[in-house]
């Protein structure tokens, strides 16, 4: 709010006043109504009668006395406003007029009250009391003033005209407000550029309203600062506390890695003491044994030796003599310990010691992080059901910079439009971002919500809304003949590196294409002539199989365009699609005769599958051919029949599709075992993506850039299709995991 210099001092004196102000209103108020007490004083005397002791009656006066406290704030809403239209008496339109029931009621109501009675009675109903009033001669006019209300209207005008800030220049002129441009003014002082109070481009209120007015709200914000405050407050401590029990919790981790790292010490520690005791005891035992040895033969000698003193015959002491220089040969042999006591612990002999410092020097880390979770942000883009949907959360700390580190406590919660939990999965990036990934099994708005250390990043929860619409990534190509443009494309084939051989028919050539829709090269026209390939495979050695229905010739080149193979067979009449299984055997489709030829790798026939019919393992247009990874095979006309490598006929695929009057037109098997089909019915064209186990998953439908005449299709290897949309010549790139 903008002051002029008095405006200024006179609104701080008035503040200043404020409190002497209120004591004052209140003395006023107090004092009519003792006014109004005592004229009722004589009534609310009791004359009380005693016996003296002398006999004689004693007269004594009391006087009953009531006390009323009137709230100050609530006393100009009681007494000065009309109970029934709410509006503060005045001298104008709400004149208070006192009615013979006692009750005061503004001027205005009481016309009110009279012009909406329907019939016209001469009496009306107080609307207070509902007593019935007799309507005087000279209508609503003559009703008597209620003087109490007007004196006490005088009283606080003549107070009022004392506290509410006049102008500087004119000193009986008050003060006011206007809200629109917030600033206080005098209408003398501005010349009218303020149209008065209520004015339509204006809006202008007394200053003294103002001032109350800004006093409220200023005490509200404050109080919503101070909720703030100590909301703020019980999360600090909340978080200390938390912090704390983190402490207790870290250092229990610390004892208990390192006690374990004491316990493995000490388990390495005994296994080599063992190995010291193990050599100790395999030493002792050898030079015990010795000693066993040594022991016996001296007790040998000594029992041999024993009475020889006392022996006359020469040759009984001659061959002991000849058995003891024997024996001196052997204990001369038994002189030297055949075990020694050589024992020495070392644990530098390789590089484990060392080793073992470094390692101990790294173990153990502890980690923190300075992410604020109220400035990291995520990026948040529609999802489509059935598909992987990726969440990118980037960290920020309390100044905003970037955090360049994980590990944070990362949480994230989704659920679906049902309240239902779904499966989250949460990769730390380790640069300071993170991937929340879900897969969305149904349409509609969903929830989710991400926290950092228990608390929200900014902005969650989030709404993200899923779609079943599933809108191409890419799109290449127009009618034409240039690099990037295609006439009447009808097939496309993925090599290894998933480049794109597009068949470009009305053009007679090969368009290859790297992963990104760039243009390499042309192939063709030979194998392409009059605008006649139809079908398109790719070969296990990464070459390129395309059938001409006119020429009735297979024909495999490679990324070059150089002739690999050429073939035929009499019994062609109109060759559409082929493929080409995991022994390189050639599986060619044939709407004319209404079966399938498989030819050997040298391109002889080796068997024909079906005929033509609507019965199991019979064809009814055939339009596309695919193997899985086991060579079974894969038929589509309007049904998808599977047949196993020998041509036996196995089951028909269930498409989902109650109604027979569709038509399929591509069919792909990815490196996965997912089948991918196209199909078209009243007037609408869908890509059906089953599982390894056939079981139909989902559609895709291209909504937003709706397929016109799709011919042939293509996974690569990230689980993306590449479709031909004929009607529109061009290719479309779809995600279909």
């Amino acid at each position: 709010m903008h002051l002029s210099g008095p405006s200024r001092s006179r609104s701080s004196s008035s503040s200043a006043s404020s409190s002497s102000l209120r004591r004052h209103r209140l003395s006023i108020a107090e004092e009519l109504l003792r006014e109004e007490e005592e004229e009722e004083q004589a009534s609310r005397t009791a004359k009380l009668s005693v016996w003296t002791p002398t006999g004689q009656l004693s007269t004594m006066t009391s006087t009953l006395v009531e006390t009323v406290s009137i709230n100050y704030e609530d006393f100009n809403d009681s007494f000065l406003t009309c109970g029934t239209c709410l509006c503060q008496y005045d001298a104008i339109d709400h004149t208070p007029k006192l009615l013979p029931c006692s009750h005061t009621v503004c001027r205005s109501c009481l016309e009110r009250i009279i012009e909406a009675q329907t019939t016209d009675t001469g009496t009306f109903r107080c609307p207070i009391c509902r007593e019935t009033i007799t309507i005087p001669r000279g209508g609503v006019a003559s009703f008597p003033p209620s003087f109490i209300v007007n004196q006490l209207l005088d009283l606080f005008a003549q107070q009022r005209r004392d506290i509410i800030p006049k102008c500087s220049s004119h000193g009986q002129q008050e003060l006011l407000f206007c809200e629109t441009c917030d600033t206080v003014f005098c209408t003398l002082c501005t010349g009218g550029e303020h149209n008065g109070r209520g004015a339509s481009e204006h809006t202008v209120i007394p200053f003294s309203i103002a001032i109350k007015r800004m006093s409220e709200i200023l005490l509200y914000k404050a109080h919503l600062c101070i909720r703030n405050l100590n909301t703020a407050c019980d999360n600090v401590g909340a978080e200390t506390h938390k912090l704390e029990h983190t402490y207790e919790r870290t250092i229990d981790a610390v004892n208990r890695s390192f006690q374990d790292l004491i316990g493995l010490l000490d388990k390495r520690r005994q296994e080599v003491l063992q190995m010291v005791k193990k050599v100790h005891d395999e030493k002792k035992r050898v030079l015990q044994e010795q000693l066993d040895i040594i022991q016996a033969e001296k007790e040998q000698v000594q029992s041999e030796c024993q009475g020889l003193q006392y022996q006359i015959e020469v040759r009984n002491i001659t061959k002991k003599i000849s058995d003891l220089n024997e024996k001196l040969d052997t204990t001369t042999t038994l002189s030297e310990p055949r075990e020694n006591a050589f024992i020495k612990y070392d644990y530098k002999h390789n590089s484990a010691y060392k080793d073992f410092v470094n390692t101990l020097n790294n173990f153990g880390k502890v980690k923190v992080s300075t992410t604020f979770p109220s400035l990291s942000t995520a990026t948040i883009e529609c999802a489509t059901t059935f598909l992987k949907s990726t969440v990118t959360v980037s960290t920020v700390d309390y100044h905003g910079n970037p955090r360049t580190s994980g590990c944070d406590p990362i949480t994230a919660e989704l659920r679906n439009n049902r309240g239902e939990s779904q499966q989250t999965q949460i990769k730390d990036k380790e640069n300071g971002t993170y991937e929340v990934t879900f897969t969305p099994q149904a349409a509609g708005q969903h929830t989710l919500s991400i926290k950092i250390f228990d608390r929200p990043i900014k902005e969650s929860p989030f709404s993200i809304c899923v779609s079943d619409h599933n809108n191409p990534i890419m799109k290449i190509g127009s009618r034409g003949c240039q690099n990037l443009q295609f006439t009447q494309p009808v097939g496309v084939a993925i090599d290894q590196e998933d480049t794109m051989y597009v068949l470009d028919t009305g053009n007679s050539r090969i368009k290859i294409l790297s992963p990104e829709g760039e243009f390499i090269r042309h192939l063709g026209p030979v194998g392409l002539e009059n605008q006649s390939g139809t079908g398109i495979a790719m070969t296990p050695n990464n070459t390129v199989a395309v059938v001409n229905w006119r020429t009735k010739h297979v024909t495999e080149m490679d990324a070059e365009g150089t002739i690999v193979k050429k073939f035929t067979n009499e019994e062609f009449l109109e060759p559409i699609s082929l493929t080409v299984n995991s022994r390189g055997e050639y599986i060619v489709t044939d709407n004319g005769a209404g079966k399938l030829f498989l030819f050997d790798t040298s391109g002889n026939l080796i068997r024909k599958i079906g005929s033509k019919g609507n019965k199991a393992g019979e064809f009814n247009l055939i339009s596309a051919v695919a193997v899985n990874k086991a060579d079974e095979i894969l038929v589509a006309d309007n049904r998808l029949q599977k047949f196993g490598k020998d041509g036996r006929f196995l089951h028909e695929l269930d498409s989902g599709m109650n109604s027979p009057k569709g038509q399929y037109s591509g069919l792909t098997v990815d490196r996965h075992g997912n089948i991918l089909a196209l199909r078209s019915e009243k007037g609408r064209s869908y890509v059906q993506v089953f599982n390894a186990s056939e079981r139909l998953l989902f559609t895709i439908d291209s909504h937003d850039d709706k397929l016109k005449r799709p011919s042939g299709l293509a996974a690569t290897q990230d689980f993306k299709v590449v479709v031909v949309d004929l009607g529109n010549d061009c290719i479309k790139k779809f995600r279909y995991k």
